[in-house]
Formats: structure tokens, sequence, C-alpha cells
């Protein structure tokens, strides 16, 4: 069973990048006469969301990682990993946790790594991070998670925002342990999937021909869902992954003070938080300004609904990032207020941050 517990680490800082331009939910943006935008937004939950036509998830994690250094005052020379996760790395090869390693003017001897993950990437990558920092060998280290791809029109566009962001960690003996149950279910891999330009079905004139799936007409480099498939993993595991993590660990739910839920869509994390009995004012959306921002989601959320109260006393907080693959990861952590929350970077399209406190 993959219930693992790491000492010795804390949450020293986070922070999130996001573009400048905001796209508000109309009509237009849907393409499905089917629904108004009103209706679509009180469904789904999404009101809005940040886009950019130049601006890669590397770019948001560079701004929002030199925000947070900067904040943190942290030397450059001491920062000993980097860790990125994302569906949408800057190039197809090299990683993008080596490039940003150069852009932020890191050692040589950093380590650097990328996780292809999207909705659970946050969660596996602190894993990792935390893992890497435990033994002690390495004192800082940077988890970058977040999603900025380029999409040509697209059925699910509105449902997706753009979002990079940093959690800083680092090596503290007097941390509160961080306990993590994680799953995958490859069985449902196809659940949402881009069918071309890996390997197995490489790029070729024909992937660009659309047909009709599921009633929209997509072509095989545009991600395909089965929506009540993962409506159904949705609902189905991450409350049985919260039962298990409270039974393995010999704690309950209501020791937590949020729950911090993957900003999948409304609708599914409603279900989510009535099937678990939670409070709904225990549990912050950041999906109506947002959108569903992949890995990015849980640590956007934090940065921009709990920053203050963070400031107050120790929050105990479970986290829980599911989707695609099909896999989940769920994770306790504590923000106490010493940790530095940055305000949140928006990012011009000519790539210049601005400061901007939601």
């Amino acid at each position: 069973m993959a219930f693992l517990e790491f000492d010795n680490v804390k949450i020293s800082g986070l922070s999130a990048g996001v573009p400048k331009r905001i796209a508000k939910i109309d009509e237009n943006s849907i393409g499905d006469a089917r629904y108004t935008a009103e209706d679509y937004s009180e469904s789904v939950g999404v009101y809005q969301r940040r886009v950019s036509d130049t601006l890669t998830t590397g770019d948001l994690c560079y701004w929002a990682a030199e925000r947070l250094i900067a904040d943190l005052g942290w030397d450059k020379k001491e920062i000993d990993a980097i860790i990125f996760a994302s569906l949408s790395p800057d190039y197809m090869q090299p990683a993008t946790a080596g490039i940003l390693q150069d852009r932020l003017g890191l050692t040589k001897e950093c380590f650097a790594e990328d996780i292809l993950l999207g909705c659970s990437g946050w969660v596996y990558g602190l894993c990792n991070a935390v893992s890497l920092v435990s033994s002690g060998n390495m004192k800082k280290v940077l988890l970058m998670a977040g999603d900025a791809k380029f999409r040509a029109k697209h059925p699910l566009d509105p449902l997706f925002g753009f979002a990079g962001t940093v959690t800083a960690l680092e090596y503290d003996e007097s941390a509160t342990p961080i306990r993590f149950h994680m799953g995958t279910d490859g069985s449902g891999y196809d659940a949402l999937i881009i069918p071309d330009g890996g390997a197995r079905n490489q790029l070729s004139v024909e992937s660009f021909k659309e047909e009709n799936v599921e009633g929209k007409m997509m072509h095989r480099v545009q991600s395909r869902m089965k929506g009540m498939d993962v409506f159904s993993f949705g609902i189905t595991t991450v409350p049985k992954s919260f039962k298990k993590f409270c039974e393995h660990f010999n704690t309950t739910l209501d020791s937590f003070d949020y729950y911090v839920l993957h900003q999948a869509n409304k609708k599914m994390d409603d279900s989510i938080v009535k099937k678990l009995k939670l409070n709904p004012d225990q549990v912050p959306y950041s999906l109506h300004d947002f959108a569903n921002t992949s890995s990015a989601s849980i640590p956007l959320t934090i940065v921009t609904r709990l920053k203050e109260v963070c400031k107050e006393s120790d929050k105990k907080m479970l986290c829980c990032g599911f989707g695609i693959g099909l896999s989940w990861g769920t994770v306790s952590i504590v923000i106490t207020p010493q940790c530095k929350i940055s305000d949140l970077v928006e990012v011009d399209e000519d790539g210049d941050d601005k400061i901007h406190i939601i």
C-alpha cells in the first residue's frame, strides 16, 4: 500500500503565477448551443480563466519562483533541487526543470527532474521533493507545478486555465510529519488522453483530421475526455482515499482545518464534499476565477484563498489531487504563520511580472 510518512521537512513558502489576460466564459468560448454561458458556469463552476498565446508553464513557474525566492530571502546557491510537474513542458525534450535551473541562475550542482503528471502532479511532485529533503542531504528544494498549454480551438477549452506554482521545502527537524496516500489505476489511461504525438501514435497528416468524438469534432492532438468515467472516478476515489488515509494514520477528518481538492469542476468537487459530509466553509475554491489549472490547482487555491487565514495560526490541511492517469494522491500538510505565501504574480505577454493582491 502506498502510504508514506516523512519527517524533517517544512513548507517554507508558496507562490503562483498566472497570465495577466482574463478570458470570461461566454457563448463563443463554450461553442455548444445546448448551454448558455450562465448555465455552463453554474454547472462546472468556471466564470473566467487566465490564458496566454505565448507564455509557457516554465515562464509562469519562473516568475513565481523569482518572487518567492526574493520573499524568502534565499540564496540561490543554496537551492539543491528543482522538481517540475506538468503535462505541458516547454519542449518535448529536454526537461523543463533543467531550463529553469539555468534561467533562475541556480548552481550547476542542482538536481533537476521533470514529472509528467497532471491533476495529481503536485502531490506526486511533493512526495518526490519531500523524500529528497527528509534525509537531510538536501536542505532547500523547489517544487514547480502547473499547466499553460496553448490549445487550438477545443471543446474542453473553457474548463482549463493557465497557472504555474512554486512550493519551497526546507529541512527542519522540528517540522510536523508530512503524510501521503498515493494510488494509480492505469486501466483508465484513456479516460483523459491525447491519442497522437507520442511514440505509440506518432504525428502524421492524419493526426490533424477532425473526427466526431461523442458529438464533438476533434482531431487526434487534442485532449479527449470520457466525462462520466472521470466523474465517477473522482467522486468514488477521493472519499475512499481520505478514509483510508485517516484509518492508516489513526486520525479523523475533523482534525483538519481545511480540505483542498484539485479544482476539477464544481459538480464533481461538490459531490465529494457531500459524500464526506465536509463543512463547505472548509473547502476553498479557486475554480471560479482560474478554472481547472491541472497540477497547479491545489497550491494556487492555497495562495489565492487561504493566505490571510494562514497568518493567524498553524493550519492543518488535507489535500487531494486526482484525475488523468488515472491517478490520485492525498497528503496532509501544515502551513504555519512563518510560511511565506507570496502575492499572486500576474505575468504580461512580454514576460514582465506584475504583482496583484487578490
